[in-house]
């Protein structure tokens, strides 16, 4: 018989759904309890997910349920708190991004983590999405050859109504260092250090051209250079459409996807030096096309582009499960953050 964790939920907001879904199909996974400020929140997770019980206060969950692993999905600033009860009770956390406001923070609660035993990861879901799991190989496995540039993009309307925009009632993520665009660091940088892992500089333009007092920043653009390696991030909430392009660019030939509208592009070396450029184009172009009919029946099948969040929480569940290093490792976060960090320095903005 497959061994299962005994899980539990904190927080039944939007992302709650991709959680909640992994766990109650999971044959890893057994669905104790969800947890909720909202009683009727809480309730209603509970009986669509099939979850054993709700509540209200987390601590009496912790008490009383006693689960092997927590899904912490509040909003950040409450997560290094309760992150600390769940593991001075025992148990394993799963944090959403961003797991601390600081990196300072990060470490403190690593180090928590360490001395009661237990594991504590962060959601770097996008990183187990297929198309960046097919560059890795291709940089794995030589096609690309030696990374020379990295560049990752994300632009979002987030001024244009929605969670973000609202004076009357501001999102809890506009608290953080970096505003807004906070909720997104983690993303951007994650996908930098997973092909560039060591960096020496870092300079970061910050801007708010849409002004007001409501957003600290609406746009970000940095370049970080690790030895003879460069990076650009970019975030943009003036550009359309919607975007999240990742492009490594190697020695030998370069490969790009967009993780909202999935596809991958490669333009590398093929078997014929004269004809590689058009056996790129033909091969590319049949690649995009096959991508419009997937995409096309995801959103007809109300399909996210979160499909990197059950990938990863199967092999956590795994490695947790085993006794091994989760997917997400320390290295991983501690990279992320550190970059996160050297953005929001001073000392580094244009």
């Amino acid at each position: 018989m497959v061994t299962k964790l005994k899980s539990a939920v904190i927080g039944t907001g939007a992302i709650s759904k991709e959680h909640l879904s992994f766990i109650s199909k999971s044959e890893r996974a057994h669905l104790a309890s969800v947890c909720d400020l909202s009683k009727v929140s809480a309730k209603y997770a509970a009986q669509r997910f099939g979850a054993d019980s709700a509540y209200t206060d987390y601590r009496q969950m912790l008490d009383e349920v006693k689960p092997d692993i927590v899904h912490i999905l509040t909003p950040p600033h409450t997560h290094k708190r309760i992150a600390k009860d769940c593991l001075e009770a025992g148990v394993h956390v799963f944090c959403e991004k961003p797991i601390t406001p600081t990196y300072d923070e990060f470490k403190e609660l690593w180090t928590f983590a360490q001395s009661h035993n237990r594991w504590v990861i962060e959601n770097q879901n996008y990183c187990f999405n297929e198309p960046i799991l097919a560059i890795e190989k291709l940089v794995a496995d030589g096609t690309l050859g030696e990374v020379q540039e990295v560049e990752v993009r994300i632009a979002l309307p987030v001024r244009d109504g929605g969670a973000f925009a609202d004076e009357n009632l501001p999102n809890p993520i506009h608290k953080m260092p970096a505003g807004v665009i906070h909720d997104f660091l983690t993303h951007l940088c994650s996908m930098v250090v997973r092909f560039i892992p060591d960096f020496e500089r870092v300079s970061a333009v910050w801007s708010n051209h849409g002004g007001g007092d409501l957003f600290r920043y609406d746009d970000l653009d940095a370049i970080v250079i690790g030895g003879s390696a460069h990076a650009r991030i970019r975030f943009s909430c003036h550009t359309p459409p919607k975007t999240f392009t990742v492009t490594v660019r190697g020695s030998k030939g370069y490969a790009e996807t967009d993780l909202f509208q999935p596809h991958l592009r490669c333009v590398i070396p093929r078997a014929g030096e004269q004809l590689s450029p058009l056996i790129n184009h033909f091969l590319n172009g049949c690649d995009l096309i096959g991508a419009s009919f997937t995409n096309f029946r995801n959103k007809i099948m109300q399909q996210t582009t979160y499909e990197g969040i059950h990938r990863l929480l199967d092999k956590t569940y795994e490695a947790v499960i085993d006794g091994k290093e989760p997917p997400i490792s320390f290295e991983d976060m501690e990279r992320t953050h550190h970059l996160i960090n050297a953005l929001l320095l001073e000392v580094n903005h244009v």
